[in-house]
C-alpha cells in the first residue's frame, strides 16, 4: 500500500471490533520501527512507549479499575466492564508516554506534537498491515506512574489499542473538500 493510500484509508478501528487473531512480533516490530521516524526537533525521540500483550494487559487494566475505585470513592460495575473490555479484546495496547527534555527545549508543544507523529506512524503501519488501531485518552493515563516506573519529566498521553479485525471498514468522510480549508498566497 503506497502512503497516500494509507493516509486514506486509515481509520479508527475500536476493540470491539478485533478478532482472536494475534498480532505478530515482525509485525509489532515493523509498527514500533514506523513510530521511532517520526519527525522531532532537536532530535530529542521523545516517544516512549510500553507494550502489553497477554497477562499483563489484563494486570494493567485491573490496576487501572482499582485506581479509578480509588478516585470515586467505590467501585462502578459498569466502569469497571468499560475498562476491562477494551484491553481484554485487543491483542496489544501501548501505553503512550512522552519523555519531557530536561532542558525544556523545544517546548513541551513540540515534543507533543512528536509523540501524535509517532502514533500516526504506527497508525498507518497498521493501516498498511491491516491491523485495526486506536488512540484513546481516558483521565486514568495521568494515574500510569503507579504501575510503570516512569521516568522524572515522562508523562502518560494515552493508549493505542490494536488487533487484527474481519471485513471492510467503511470509507472516510470529511465534512468539507480541502480547497474550503485554505488560503493561497502568491
Amino acid at each position: 500500500m503506497d502512503a497516500l493510500k494509507a493516509i486514506e484509508n486509515r481509520r479508527s478501528v475500536f476493540p470491539k471490533q478485533y478478532n482472536e487473531e494475534p498480532i505478530s512480533k515482525e509485525e509489532l516490530g515493523k509498527i514500533l520501527f514506523a513510530a521511532n521516524w517520526a519527525p522531532n526537533h532537536k532530535h530529542t525521540e521523545p516517544w516512549r512507549f510500553k507494550v502489553l500483550q497477554g497477562k499483563s494487559r489484563l494486570e494493567f487494566a485491573e490496576f487501572l479499575v482499582n485506581k479509578n475505585a480509588e478516585i470515586e470513592g467505590k467501585p462502578s460495575s459498569f466502569k469497571r466492564k468499560k475498562i476491562v473490555s477494551k484491553f481484554q479484546q485487543s491483542h496489544t495496547v501501548i501505553a503512550i508516554c512522552m519523555q519531557k527534555s530536561p532542558k525544556g527545549k523545544p517546548p513541551e508543544w513540540e515534543e507533543i506534537s512528536a509523540v501524535a507523529m509517532a502514533v500516526q506512524n504506527m497508525w498507518l503501519a497498521c493501516t498498511a498491515l491491516s491491523i485495526g488501531a486506536y488512540w484513546s485518552s481516558p483521565s486514568l493515563k495521568d494515574l500510569v506512574g503507579g504501575y510503570f516506573d516512569l521516568q522524572e519529566g515522562e508523562s502518560c498521553l494515552g493508549f493505542f489499542y490494536m488487533g487484527k479485525y474481519d471485513g471492510e471498514l467503511e470509507p472516510g468522510k470529511r465534512k468539507s473538500e480541502i480547497d474550503s480549508k485554505v488560503q493561497y498566497f502568491s
